[in-house]
């Protein structure tokens, strides 16, 4: 009846058309599973309080659709361990030259302007993955975009060159460096926000550039994204972390999505932070306000 209806005398008409449509039903009867979730489609945070994080808040269109929680790694090794992937420095010799053009600047600043700069440490190869300047573009579109932290009105972001006292380094590290910077108490590799050197500075690893994280099922972009939004989150005042509010929720910006998804994974990795026991897993999600407040 409701291939009739949709099809009229076409059903009657054309009987191949029908045989093919059949095999179709059943296939989607035999996989019910093979759907595409949209991130634009759930839930986010107000615009006006920042300090909620994604997931908090959901209309009821997001909360009558299903949601399937991201692949996560099986077993404590995949969580332990880089992606399999390109090659990466080990180690640097910890100074840095800046990169990128300065002149980029987005958010209204009621409260906070960021003036940022872009560094790359020496001995860095960045060639593999597009050179300097792909770095340099990466931080400004992800610092720059509506779903990001200027879609709160307190934020602002302002690319300017080292002479301009910036507030703020960007910088993408060697694996050496980033533990020395960051420190390596859950011995992983991670990325941080850190006052260590004197600046205030956001330590990119940059294995985790080339290898990203097995939560983000080998999509480097939307990794590459997320340690941005996270590690400047960190300097923009976000100091703790959030854990996965509910089952199949995108998982809010301030979670270690570089390291699991799950609450009870984290809090097993680290019992003193603030993930509760429960086996909560959400999806992988790189923005603050994955869909934006329409100004």
């Amino acid at each position: 009846m409701v291939f009739a209806r949709e099809y009229g005398w076409r059903a009657y008409a054309i009987p191949v058309l029908a045989v093919i449509t059949v095999f179709v039903v059943v296939n989607m009867f035999q996989n019910p599973q093979d759907q595409v979730v949209s991130a634009a489609s759930t839930s986010t945070a107000s615009s006006q309080d920042p300090l909620a994080q994604p997931g908090d808040q959901a209309g009821d269109e997001e909360k009558d659709q299903p949601l399937e929680p991201a692949e996560m790694p099986e077993g404590e090794q995949d969580i332990n361990e880089l992606p399999p992937g390109g090659a990466y420095t080990e180690s640097g010799d910890g100074t840095f030259y800046e990169v990128g053009a300065s002149g980029a600047q987005s958010g209204d600043g009621e409260e906070i302007v960021v003036r940022y700069v872009v560094e790359i440490e020496n001995g860095v190869d960045t060639a593999p993955y597009g050179g300097d300047e792909a770095f340099a573009s990466m931080v400004d579109a992800t610092l720059m975009d509506p779903r990001g932290w200027t879609n709160d009105p307190r934020f602002r972001f302002e690319h300017v060159s080292s002479n301009e006292e910036p507030s703020l380094r960007i910088r993408l590290t060697s694996v050496a460096t980033t533990r020395e910077l960051c420190g390596g108490d859950l011995g992983l590799e991670t990325s941080c926000r850190t006052t260590i050197t004197g600046d205030d500075s956001v330590v990119i690893n940059e294995s985790r550039w080339v290898r990203g994280a097995a939560p983000f099922d080998g999509d480097l972009g939307r990794y590459r994204q997320y340690v941005i939004n996270h590690e400047v989150g960190h300097a923009v005042g976000f100091a703790e972390h959030v854990p996965c509010p509910s089952e199949g929720d995108l998982a809010p910006i301030m979670m270690q999505q570089t390291l699991s998804l799950n609450n009870a994974q984290l809090r097993a990795l680290n019992p003193s932070e603030v993930y509760p026991e429960n086996s909560y897993t959400c999806r992988s999600n790189p923005w603050p306000y994955p869909r934006p407040a329409v100004l």
